[in-house]
């Protein structure tokens, strides 16, 4: 380009002057060419008339002004009308009534992404380095077009001297000038056009409709049977007779039964003829009818439920070595009322579940006895029932199989209840013949499968056997372990021959982490220690108390300590490596039964007959209990047994009159170590050990100093 401009610069000027002159003669042709065309307008207009349509309507003024009104409304006037649709329940078209009249003239689906963003950043980088690019690569085509122009220069330079045209000379420097003006300054990178958001197409495509297909089959109609009978009076006749008939037999079978099974075949008849009365389709709703029952009974006890989940005695803070127990949810069986409670045990695998055995201690006073299994959510009646002819003493419930149940019967028997079996009778129950115990079983314990994987569990009575019973083939195989015998008691008959005073046995229990090794307490107050593997001598004794041990209990923590009550009103706490106790406990009462805290080595509580429940915190106070609460309405009823859940800060605690009361602990009955600044807190076993061991180690020294 620079070039040609070079080579003819003075042509330019003439043509505009041309222009000018041209532009002068067209107006004053155009203004006198006006002037004419003004002066024959009049006659045009004169000349002009107006020519109406043949089919034009011919108004009156008074039509003519008529105003006619246009409503404008929302409605779409291409929005269809007449739309259609087959109705496949009623086998028709029919018109729909409903038209949509929304009219769409734009839509576009866009999204705005923050500046502060990565994703934002991101973009923001990609175009920085676009700009950056597109600077380079115009500063490229400048050096580009320089090298060029340079190179044309230098071919027109001959050419030049050749014309000998001076005059061009100060015109093509300038020109130069101006270029590299331009290629000094740094050229804008261009703008990008914005696309025409409005310039788009419409695109509709049909698409193929699925044909419908109706599907038929042809099912065989339900079996039917016709069935007529006649009622005639020798047919009701005949009817009578055979009730008759089973109601003699009945009576017959009766005056052979002994009068504790009679009045439970009694209670059998009511029921068969309660649930005949009743349809066969209340199975059915059986497990409808319990979450309903449980949803009644949430609501009826929510205040309970609330103070059970969340309730907080406030009142703690102000007192620093003391506690209170809570009455939550009470327990009673109307079949039960005149049994008192013989054994408490909470299921190992549902942590709201508990087993109670109801008998009596009564040796006068014995009658039936009853399994019951309480859930706490469910107050009101219990979930599984089971009766029996004898009273229940104790019971245990298996870790691996939550569903069998071990019973220890005041006639000397013992049974497995089986909860999956719905029938009140026990899977398995011993005999005479299978060795039972010709005294109360006081106390069952499930131990660990035997070497052929039969369920194994030991029990103890007063005719001072230990027994071992071993589940072989649905049978119950008995081995005798060992058998008490009175130290220092021997007597010589006329005929020489020694008689052994038999002991006993009224509670025991079983080491924790030492397989062989358990503890039997007895009538006469002694404690023996004993190995399954010594069935003749003991591995010590210990002259406990003076009255019958009524329960023995291993710390859950620590391995050496064990604890005992008895009914001459003492709570002992024992390290079975010395002979006499570490700390002595009187409650001025006949205690029933202790119980270890599952979530602290120094919890333990007690029950005594006068109706109270006592808690003790050894770590707190060593002297005396920090919580003692009468928990009974009535002062003639006696507590007999107590128990703490596994996880909830709750215990159970049993009466003589059958009633089972739900207490909750506050918060300084179940106190936990303090957190100190920068420390964290121990938990664990080795602390809990640690901790009843600093104690144990106070004593000791005080006993070996005298």
């Amino acid at each position: 380009v620079l070039p040609a401009s070079s080579k003819m610069p003075h042509k330019q000027p003439p043509p505009r002057k041309q222009s000018i002159n041209i532009g002068r003669g067209t107006r004053k042709r155009d203004e006198d060419s006006g002037t004419e065309v003004g002066e024959g307008t009049d006659e045009w207009a004169q000349s002009k008339a107006t020519v109406k349509p043949p089919d034009q309507l011919d108004l009156t003024d008074a039509e003519l002004k008529e105003e006619f009104t246009r409503i404008l409304t929302a409605n779409n006037p291409h929005a269809p009308q007449n739309i259609v649709r087959y109705s496949f329940k009623e086998g028709t078209y029919k018109l729909i009534g409903f038209v949509d009249q929304l009219a769409v003239h734009f839509t576009q689906v866009g999204n705005l992404i923050p500046k502060d963003s990565d994703e934002g950043r991101r973009q923001h980088y990609r175009d920085e380095l676009a700009a950056a690019v597109s600077h380079q690569g115009s500063q490229e085509s400048a050096k580009l077009v320089i090298s060029e122009t340079e190179i044309l220069e230098e071919e027109e330079e001959p050419k030049e001297a050749e014309a000998g045209s001076q005059t061009d000379v100060p015109i093509v420097e300038a020109s130069q000038k101006v270029a590299e003006e331009e290629l000094m300054t740094p050229k804008q990178p261009k703008e990008r056009k914005l696309t025409n958001k409005f310039n788009f197409n419409e695109r509709a495509s049909q698409t193929f409709n699925n044909p419908l297909r109706d599907r038929e089959c042809q099912m065989e109609p339900p079996p039917r049977t016709n069935f007529s009978a006649t009622a005639n009076q020798w047919e009701i006749y005949d009817a009578y007779m055979e009730e008759l008939e089973k109601q003699e037999k009945t009576k017959e079978k009766e005056k052979t039964k002994t009068p504790v099974a009679k009045k439970m075949g009694k209670m059998a008849m009511r029921k068969m003829t309660s649930l005949e009365s009743q349809s066969d389709d209340i199975t059915k709703v059986t497990q409808a009818a319990k979450i309903v029952e449980r949803m009644v009974n949430q609501n009826t006890y929510d205040d309970v439920a609330q103070d059970f989940k969340y309730y907080e005695d406030a009142a703690d803070e102000y007192r620093d070595q003391e506690g209170t127990l809570l009455p939550l949810w009470k327990f009673q069986n109307d079949k039960a009322k005149r049994l008192a409670v013989t054994a408490l045990f909470w299921n190992p695998k549902y942590n709201d579940l508990f087993a109670v055995g109801h008998g009596s201690y009564d040796f006068m006073k014995q009658s039936r006895g009853m399994l019951l299994l309480y859930s706490m959510k469910n107050p009101s009646f219990p979930e599984y029932i089971f009766s029996s002819e004898s009273g229940i003493m104790c019971l245990d419930m298996h870790v691996d199989h939550p569903y069998l149940v071990v019973v220890g019967h005041y006639d000397g028997n013992v049974a497995i209840y089986n909860l999956k079996k719905p029938q009140s009778q026990p899977s398995f129950r011993s005999s005479a013949k299978s060795g039972k115990h010709t005294d109360p079983v006081w106390q069952v314990r499930w131990q660990k499968d035997d070497m052929d994987h039969n369920l194994n569990f030991f029990s103890v009575s007063s005719d001072g056997r230990i027994v071992s019973w071993t589940l072989v083939k649905s049978e119950l195989v008995h081995t005798d372990v060992i058998k008490l015998k009175v130290e220092g008691s021997t007597t010589e008959d006329l005929e020489g021959l020694q008689i052994h005073t038999v002991g006993c046995g009224t509670a025991f229990d079983f080491h924790r982490e030492i397989d062989y090794l358990f503890l039997v307490g007895t009538e006469e107050g002694k404690i023996y220690k004993c190995s399954k593997s010594y069935s003749s001598q003991f591995l010590d004794t210990y002259d406990a108390h003076n009255m019958a041990v009524d329960a023995v209990s291993w710390n859950p923590y620590h391995t050496k300590v064990f604890m005992s009550c008895s009914s001459d009103w003492t709570v002992k706490i024992w390290d079975h490596t010395i002979k006499t106790p570490m700390f002595i406990y009187d409650l001025n009462s006949a205690v029933g039964d202790v119980a270890w805290a599952p979530y602290s080595s120094t919890v333990f509580a007690a029950v005594t007959t006068n109706g109270k429940t006592h808690v003790f915190d050894l770590s707190i106070n060593k002297y005396e209990a920090i919580c003692n609460q009468p928990v009974v309405a009535r002062k003639k009823n006696k507590l007999t047994h107590v128990q703490f859940n596994p996880i909830h800060p709750i215990i159970i605690v049993g009466d003589d009159r059958g009633q089972v009361t739900c207490l909750k602990l506050s918060p300084n009955l179940r106190k936990m170590p303090k957190e100190k600044k920068g420390q964290e807190v121990q938990k664990g076993p080795a602390v809990e050990i640690a901790k009843l061991d600093k104690l144990l180690n106070l004593v000791r020294e005080v006993k070996t100093k005298t």
